[in-house]
Parts: structure tokens; C-alpha cells; sequence
């Protein structure tokens, strides 16, 4: 599926190509969501490493880890393979996503009008909106409670500190994104192995945690789809962070930059919260890992809180740029800079801080269950958004299109991937397995939520075998089109 394409053009080239200088590497970010030009392209492959590994490595990656010895109750060994087995499934789909950058220049969601039409891509958007600043206010609430732990502010004033921060960084931009996760991949890397090494060979584990029983299916798959969704969720904005990348930078190479630190970075911090929720599995996970961490735990904890700035920084960045994609359909003569990202990722801040200051106690585990049913509506977009990248368009894309108010070649509505989306939405109902929601199939497997997993088999060849003809019909205008121009 995945080829480079570096010795072609792979879309139509944008005639915003030239409409800036080149910037500094010290100045704020200009650009919001117009396509990034040749001459201003810049970054490595493994640039994409160290911005997934460091944004990873947080909190909020441990606590779900703790979720297969905790909730699930499955043994250290079980649990730790099948956090495994769940992140290296669910990041392909994710780093699928990321290739697209470096050859389409533009932000993910923007891309979708390329898919649903100007119009058709508006919910789409607007429901990643809501996942973006859903994750914001988590990891807001969850560094606050670790700045708290360190520095003794109340946990209120703590989190507003890591929301100011945030939204600091989404100001300036791309460039100081990558910088920052760049140096956390060494900081909170280290900090982690430290966590490793003091748990097991400084302080060491109660006796029970190397258990063996206890294992189940029902848990195994449950937290195989929770680490395969903490994957798929960064699919609507992986590839933000790859559009400025050289176009020779190649699908594979963005492709693999983003997968190995995307997994790498998410399945050690899981591990630690494997380990932690098999030594002290009635504890709060952060309790427990400041238990079993004694003797560094405030260097540690404030490590992972000033990185979770960083990982907020990321949701908070890409909220803003889906958001100015609605904007700018909205009004497709406004031209968003530096100065509208600002406003915009102050807003969203304010709308994201409100619930997790007035629900912190109990903010993440009501949250969780909203987070779930939203990735039930990503799923069928991812499936349409790979399908038609990959296989019917092959990377081929009129980028000046998808600043047109009526979608130009994609008009306003596709109905053929609307029709999919809601067809994916409805096949996934049956297999959903949450607090709120337990699905009939889900129910007669033990409660085991593969509805993910069906979203994808069901959408990918429906979405393929009936955008087919139309592929066709378009390929066929085109070609005539050719032919009389070269008259």
C-alpha cells in the first residue's frame, strides 16, 4: 500500500506555492492550514521519531497501560503483550495517515474535503474538534495533578499552568512543537527508564505482582483495542506534523519515522502501567506509581507533567487547525495567520479547561467513555480517507480544490463516502462495549469491544467497490479533457 512517490507529482501543484518567504527558524509559525510551499519545506524522517517518542511519553499513556492489570485484570505477562500486540496493529493505520503529509502539504482534516466534499467534510471535523480538546482536558487535569503533587499548588491553579503553557507553544508553532518533543524524547525518556529501574531494582514489587493467573479473553482483547484505539486516535492529525516535510522525504520514510516512535513511545510508558497496575492493583495509578517510585518520584512526576505541556500543545495545535478548517469553509475568503491561530487556541482552551476545573475528581473516567464513542465515528473515516489516499487516488490531489467553497472537482457532498461513514458508524453499534453502551454482540462475547476492528473490515472494500465507478467516470473526464487541451 505504501509507495513513494517522490519520482512524481503526486498531486496538482497549489497556487499558494510562493505567497510567503521562506521563515526564520526563531519566528512564530505564519501558516494555519494553506498548502505549505516547496521552498519552504524542511525536517528528516527522524524528526518524526522523537515528535511522537517525546509527546508519548506522559501520564496519560501510563494510566492506560495500568488499565489491562487494573480494569481488566489480566496477569503483568498478559497484559504487557497485549499492549504490544494492540499498538503495533493500531499504528499502521495511524502512520498511514502520517505519509500523506510530506505530499499533500496541507492539514489532515483538510484533506477530507478531498473525500466528503466541502460541505460533506464539515461533521467529520467538527466531531475531531471535540476528541482534540477531550484529550487536552484530560492530560490537562492529569498534569495538574502531578505539578500539584511536586510543587504543592493547588491542583485548580496547577492545571491553568499547563494550560497556559499549551496554549503558549501552539501560538509559536510547528518548529517549537518538534523542538520541544525532540528534547523530551531524551528527558522523559530517561525519566522513564529511571521509573523502571527504581521500581523493580531499587525498591522493588510486592510478590504478588509476577502472578500468572488470572487471564482472560474478554481482558486480553479489551486492552488489545484500547492500546490498538490510543493509535488510531492520532490518525485525524499525524500528518499536521509530517506537511512540512520535503516532498522527497518519501511515504515510506514518513511512514516509518512516525510508526516506530509512535510505538515505541507509547508502548514503554504503557509497560510501566502494566507494572505498576500488577504491584498495586487497588491503588489510583498515579498513587501507586509514586509509592513504588519513592526516592525520585518528584523528579519523575514533574518530568511527565511538564511533558504533558508538550503532548498538549500537539491536541490543542491541531484543534486549532481543524477549527480554522471550518472556519475557512465557512468563509472561504478569510485567510487565517499566526494572529487568528492565537485567538482560535485560546478559545479552545477556555472551552477545554471549563469542565476539567469544575470535574477534575471525576473528569477522566466520565470523559473516557465520550472518548470511546468518539472514536467510533473516526473509524469510518479513517477507512475512507485510506481507501480513497491509497488506492483509488493514489496520492493524486488538486490541492487549489480543496480551498473552493463548492469543493470544485470533490463539490460540496459526496455521497457515496457519507453513505460509508454512517454505514460505518451503524455496523460498529452491535460491537461497542462501554459504561454508557454495551452492544448485543459485545454482550454475548463478554463485553470484548472489537467494534474498531469490524469499522474497518466492513468500510474499507464497500467504500472501495462503490467510489470505484465514479473514480472511473472522473479518470475518463479527465482524459478527454487532456486530449482537447493538447489540440
Amino acid at each position: 500500500m505504501i509507495e513513494d512517490a517522490t519520482a512524481e507529482t503526486p498531486f496538482v501543484e497549489s497556487r499558494y506555492r510562493m505567497t510567503a518567504a521562506t521563515p526564520t527558524p526563531e519566528s512564530v509559525e505564519r501558516r494555519t492550514i494553506e498548502h505549505i510551499p516547496i521552498d519552504e519545506r524542511h525536517g528528516r524522517a527522524r524528526d518524526l521519531f522523537t515528535v511522537w517518542f517525546g509527546s508519548n511519553i506522559m501520564l496519560l499513556t501510563i494510566i492506560t497501560g495500568a488499565l489491562a492489570t487494573t480494569v481488566f485484570g489480566l496477569p503483568l505477562w498478559a497484559g504487557a503483550l497485549s499492549v504490544v500486540l494492540g499498538n503495533v496493529v493500531g499504528a499502521v493505520v495511524m502512520a498511514l495517515h502520517a505519509a500523506q503529509g510530506p505530499q499533500m502539504g496541507v492539514p489532515q482534516m483538510l484533506q477530507t474535503r478531498a473525500q466528503f466534499g466541502s460541505y460533506g467534510s464539515l461533521l467529520v471535523v467538527v466531531l475531531v474538534v471535540f476528541m482534540y480538546l477531550g484529550f487536552f482536558a484530560s492530560n490537562a487535569v492529569l498534569g495538574g495533578q502531578a505539578l500539584a503533587k511536586v510543587t504543592g499548588l493547588p491542583t485548580s491553579w496547577a492545571i491553568i499552568v499547563i494550560c497556559a503553557i499549551s496554549v503558549v507553544a501552539t501560538m509559536v508553532g510547528y518548529r517549537l512543537i518538534h523542538r520541544v518533543t525532540a528534547i523530551l524524547s531524551v528527558v522523559a525518556g530517561g525519566a522513564l527508564v529511571v521509573a523502571f529501574v527504581w521500581i523493580i531494582g531499587v525498591n522493588g514489587v510486592p510478590d504478588g505482582t509476577w502472578h500468572t493467573d488470572g487471564f482472560s479473553w474478554a481482558g486480553f482483547m479489551a486492552t488489545l483495542s484500547v492500546a490498538a484505539l490510543w493509535q488510531i486516535a492520532y490518525a485525524p492529525y499525524v500528518s499536521d506534523y509530517t506537511r512540512y516535510m520535503p516532498r522527497d522525504t518519501g511515504q515510506r520514510a514518513a511512514f516509518w519515522g512516525t510508526y516506530s516512535g509512535c510505538v515505541l513511545g507509547s508502548v514503554l510508558p504503557m509497560l510501566l502501567g502494566v507494572l505498576v497496575g500488577a504491584a498495586l492493583p487497588d491503588d489510583d495509578t498515579m498513587e501507586g506509581l509514586s509509592t513504588l517510585t519513592h526516592g525520585v518520584s518528584t523528579g519523575v512526576f514533574a518530568i511527565f507533567a511538564i511533558g504533558i505541556t508538550a503532548t498538549n500543545a500537539m491536541n490543542l495545535y491541531c484543534g486549532t487547525l481543524s477549527t480554522i478548517t471550518v472556519g475557512q469553509n465557512i468563509f472561504p475568503t478569510w485567510s487565517p495567520r499566526a494572529g487568528s491561530r492565537a485567538a482560535v487556541s485560546v478559545v479552545l482552551c477556555i472551552i477545554a479547561l471549563v469542565p476539567a476545573l469544575v470535574s477534575a475528581d471525576d473528569f477522566l473516567a466520565n470523559y473516557a467513555n465520550f472518548l470511546a464513542l468518539l472514536l467510533c465515528v473516526l473509524i469510518p473515516w479513517t477507512a475512507v480517507n485510506l481507501v480513497d489516499y491509497y488506492l483509488l487516488r493514489h496520492g493524486h490531489y488538486d490541492i487549489d480544490a480543496l480551498f473552493e467553497r463548492d469543493g470544485g472537482r470533490y463539490g460540496r457532498f459526496n455521497w457515496v463516502a457519507i453513505g460509508c461513514y454512517f454505514a460505518g458508524i451503524l455496523v460498529q453499534i452491535p460491537f461497542l462495549s462501554t459504561t454508557l453502551f454495551t452492544g448485543f454482540v459485545a454482550e454475548a462475547i463478554g463485553h470484548v469491544d472489537i467494534s474498531w476492528i469490524v469499522g474497518l473490515v466492513v468500510i474499507c472494500p464497500l467504500y472501495y467497490v462503490l467510489m470505484s465507478p465514479r473514480m472511473r467516470s472522473v479518470d475518463a473526464a479527465d482524459a478527454v479533457h487532456g486530449v482537447e487541451s493538447a489540440a
